[in-house]
């Protein structure tokens, strides 16, 4: 798989805590792989994203609070954050009427699109459907995935 300079993408929540749940074995390798690759690309994140990671990572016991502020903290400083605007649920709204979709993910697919994100990397959503000119993307069905 190959993108270009200026192919925006996103990551959902998912790749975010695999990175740091080193019990996800493959996973946790693919998406460590993934955020480092997307340092040097051009990737937004979803605060969003962020917040499911962090309520995620403390419920679950996977890190203590602040240890996970502080990766919230980390990637903030790493990444260009988007952040929903009121229009934003609206569109999300109307999404879940159209499309499959649970709220949160309309969310944030509504909140990507307006970032302009072309792709958002999950494997929480149908690989290669195209929602709303989103293409979603499981990064962990390509075993050769950004390289």
């Amino acid at each position: 798989m190959s993108y270009t300079n200026d192919t925006v993408f996103t990551l959902d929540t998912n790749i975010l805590i695999y990175a740091l749940d080193k019990q996800a074995k493959i996973r946790h390798k693919k998406a460590v792989r993934i955020i480092q690759k997307s340092l040097s690309l051009n990737c937004i994140l979803t605060l969003q994203a962020l917040s499911e990671f962090y309520y995620a990572c403390t419920r679950k016991g996977l890190m203590p609070v602040k240890d996970a502020l502080a990766q919230v903290k980390d990637w903030q400083t790493l990444f260009p954050i988007a952040l929903a605007k009121p229009h934003t649920l609206t569109r999300a709204i109307l999404s879940v009427e159209r499309y499959p979709l649970g709220f949160w993910d309309a969310m944030l697919l509504e909140t990507a699109r307006g970032a302009g994100v072309s792709i958002l990397f999950t494997e929480d959503l149908q690989d290669q459907q195209v929602i709303e000119g989103i293409k979603i993307v499981n990064p962990f069905n390509d075993e050769d995935f950004f390289e």
